[in-house]
């Protein structure tokens, strides 16, 4: 195999120009720029093969009872003279990113992983089979066994019946053929036993979407290995007919997306259905993959794709450009976050909600009626800006992350003064105040001598001190989070929102009746209600980020939304003592005092 890509200047050199950089973080750019990261992705992984490949010498131990590496390496240098696109079809593979990564962290680390570190390296082998098997060749050549599958990544899985455990099985292919033989069982092409991988396309206008259904490869998962776990035929059903529609989405929609996200999204990952969420991910060692949860509409899936597309993207972009120093402190409020962030992580996140921002102004534009689009627009894109805002000037920034955050706000900046609903402005801003708040709530400790003054100047019948919010960031949280309120506003923007509200709201995870009440608009229901269950437990989070929503405008609302971490620790420090009011009263209080 070579090292050298056509795509650059030099054997091994992979740069990306400043041209190039910027039209990336506008997010243009075009197929060129994808390429160019495929590019160096690729580089990468042959790098990390022939690192593996040089260390499993023969008293290595690397490849147990399989053959050795170089024999695999043969096989795979077969495939490439008889086919180079054999070979760049297991390259371009995203998960061969994810094993190369992985394995050679194992070896490193000296750690076994899920299995025998055997079974993790003979990845290579079924790598190597599966590049003879799109080659046409005539070979055998021995691979592992795991709980009685083998499988060849971009072609499927074999489940044999080997009595489970780790072993080994032969792969052997002749007349265009191909057959997996263990000690007990056997598994042939097309036969009963083979599972072979889903490819979906998806064709709208000229633009051609295609995409694997991968619930196969051991290193499909975002961190470890992972058995497969097939999925029944009716729910690939609703998987392929939710993709075409969300990729005619795209395409109509955004075109600009529609031609580069075919090149840099080219796997999906079905992970289990979230009630009224759509949950993704993806790492940027499998280049070309993201993990989305089972969805049940086109819009927000069409969403999750542009918001996996541009992290694969950045994630291309940062193995050629340093953006920021490798500062790992989680430190910066994320307003799509539980927890605090890295500066990577907003940088990444900003990127991501970017192209979803662009999705939705895009879906509201073409639907002026659309109320869930129209908020969720205005709601990422001020998330979003807010965001950059923060850390377009942080000092971890290197010259080219400078650079490429002002090429983004520049794009991103006109968006914000776009005309929006003012039903999307009123809830955006209600969900914006939830979150910040609950952020703070659970991982902001206010400072001791601050609480202490609080408190007596209550016991003694004093008017609150002037006090600046203030205190220690603590990564661990106190008290657990729900997104319950965010799931009620988009079930009420939704389609027939109001009725759909009143049939589901008992069903979104940790909601609480108020909360019901709150977005339905009966506010004082919702202001009572959640009184009562801060009586009943005056530290539950949820609650009293919510009684400080249902508050008219004044002193109580501002400290509850603006400080709830200090009118806690206070309301607590004054239990503690014996006697503490009712948690409106002290925040009523408290807010006269807070600046």
């Amino acid at each position: 195999m070579h090292t050298q890509d056509h795509a650059t200047s030099a054997p091994g050199l992979h740069e990306v120009p400043w041209d190039t950089l910027d039209q990336l973080a506008s997010g243009g750019g075009g197929v060129d720029a994808i390429r160019l990261l495929r590019s160096a992705d690729r580089s990468r992984r042959l790098l990390l093969l022939r690192g593996l490949v040089d260390q499993a010498t023969p008293d290595s131990g690397l490849t147990g009872p399989l053959p050795q590496a170089r024999e695999a390496l043969d096989l795979l240098e077969r495939a490439e003279q008889a086919d180079p696109e054999a070979l760049e079809r297991v390259l371009a593979h995203p998960y061969t990113g994810s094993w190369a990564g992985y394995t050679t962290r194992l070896i490193e680390q000296k750690l076994t992983g899920e299995c025998p570190l055997w079974v993790h390296f003979g990845y290579l082998h079924t790598l190597a089979a599966a590049a003879a098997i799109h080659a046409k060749l005539n070979f055998a050549i021995r691979v592992p066994v795991w709980n009685d599958t083998v499988v060849l990544p971009t072609l499927g899985a074999a489940q044999l019946d080997e009595r489970g455990g780790f072993t080994t099985a032969v792969v052997s292919a002749a007349a265009g053929g191909f057959t997996i033989s263990g000690d007990r069982s056997q598994v042939t092409s097309g036969a009963a036993g083979w599972s072979p991988l889903r490819i979906f396309r998806f064709t709208t206008g000229e633009r051609l979407l295609e995409l694997g259904l991968d619930d196969l490869d051991p290193h499909r998962g975002l961190y470890h290995p992972i058995p497969p776990d097939r999925l029944a035929e009716a729910d690939v059903k609703v998987w392929q007919d939710l993709l075409g529609e969300a990729w005619r989405l795209i395409a109509e929609h955004l075109p600009e997306y529609a031609e580069v996200l075919p090149i840099g999204l080219t796997s999906i990952v079905p992970e289990p259905a979230v009630p009224f969420r759509l949950p993704s991910a993806s790492t940027g060692e499998a280049f070309g993959s993201a993990a989305i949860a089972a969805p049940d509409e086109p819009a927000t899936l069409a969403a999750a794709l542009v918001h996996e597309f541009q992290h694969i993207r950045l994630g291309g972009l940062l193995q050629l450009a340093r953006l920021h120093d490798d500062d790992r402190t989680e430190r910066l409020y994320a307003p799509w976050r539980e927890d605090p962030r890295p500066l990577g992580g907003l940088v990444h996140g900003v990127y991501a909600f970017f192209g979803v921002s662009a999705f939705w102004r895009a879906l509201s534009r073409a639907r002026p009626d659309d109320r869930l689009a129209a908020f969720e627009f205005a709601h990422w894109r001020a998330q979003t800006w807010q965001t950059l805002e923060v850390i377009r000037d942080d000092v971890t920034l290197t010259e080219a992350g400078r650079r490429f955050l002002a090429e983004l706000a520049a794009r991103f900046g006109p968006w914000q003064a776009e005309p929006a609903t003012p039903e999307a402005l009123r809830w955006t801003a209600a969900l914006a105040a939830d979150h910040r708040a609950g952020w703070r709530l659970r991982h902001i400790r206010p400072e001791p001598g601050a609480v202490d003054e609080l408190a007596r100047a209550w016991q003694h019948g004093l008017a609150c001190p002037r006090v600046e919010p203030a205190g220690r960031l603590d990564t661990v949280s106190d008290g657990e989070w729900s997104n319950a309120r965010a799931d009620l506003i988009r079930i009420r923007l939704g389609e027939d929102g109001e009725t759909r509200l009143s049939q589901l709201w008992s069903h979104v995870p940790d909601v609480l009746e108020a909360d019901h009440w709150l977005i339905a608009g009966r506010v004082g229901e919702a202001r009572a209600t959640y009184a009562a269950k801060l009586t009943e437990d005056p530290d539950h989070a949820s609650a009293l980020i919510g009684l400080g929503l249902s508050l008219p405008v004044g002193p109580a609302a501002r400290a509850l939304l603006d400080a709830p971490e200090l009118i806690r620790a206070v309301h607590r420090k004054l239990r503690d003592a014996g006697g503490a009011p009712a948690v409106e009263q002290l925040a009523a209080w408290a807010g006269e005092g807070l600046h």
